[in-house]
C-alpha cells in the first residue's frame, strides 16, 4: 500500500480549489503554470503568504514528485523575494500534514513568513488588514 492509498480523497471544494477556479478572490503575487502564490489573509507576519499547487492533491502524502518538485520551485523563488522586499534577516517555510500535523485546509500549501530577528509571530487565526495585505503583495512583486 502506498502513502497515496492512505490518504483520504481530495475534496474539490477546499478553499483553496476554489481560490484556483476564481470562485473566491485572492490576493495573488506569483503563478506559472503550474503553481499560484498568494497573501495569507491571516499573516503571522507582514508578507506571510501561501504557495500551492493548481493540481489537486491534500499534501505532501499524496502528492507527485512533479507537484512537490513545481511548489518547492515556488516556494524558494518567493522567500528569496519576500525576505528581500521586507528586509527580513530570515525566513520561516511551514507546512502541515493531515489534521493531526496541523493541516487546516487540505490542498497542498507551504506558508513563507519573512523574519526579523526578536520579532515574534503573531497569533494565528487572525484576520489581516486587507489594504495593509495588499500593500505587502505589492512589495513582494516588485521584489520579483
Amino acid at each position: 500500500m502506498t502513502a497515496s492509498d492512505q490518504s483520504p480523497a481530495y475534496d474539490s471544494d477546499n478553499i483553496f480549489a476554489k481560490i484556483l477556479r476564481g470562485e473566491i478572490p485572492s490576493t495573488a503575487v506569483y503563478e506559472d503554470d503550474d503553481t499560484l502564490a498568494f497573501m495569507d489573509i491571516m499573516p503571522r507576519a507582514d508578507g506571510h503568504l501561501l504557495v500551492i499547487p493548481k493540481t489537486p492533491c491534500r499534501n505532501v502524502l499524496d502528492a507527485s514528485p512533479a507537484q512537490l518538485e513545481a511548489v518547492i520551485r515556488t516556494v524558494q523563488k518567493l522567500a528569496v523575494a519576500a525576505k528581500a522586499a521586507f528586509a527580513a534577516e530570515g525566513v520561516t517555510i511551514q507546512q502541515f500534514n493531515e489534521a493531526a500535523g496541523g493541516q487546516e485546509v487540505f490542498h497542498l500549501h507551504f506558508h513563507v513568513l519573512p523574519r526579523h530577528e526578536g520579532l515574534p509571530l503573531r497569533p494565528a487565526g487572525q484576520m489581516g488588514d486587507m489594504d495593509a495585505i495588499a500593500g505587502h503583495a505589492e512589495k513582494i512583486r516588485a521584489a520579483l
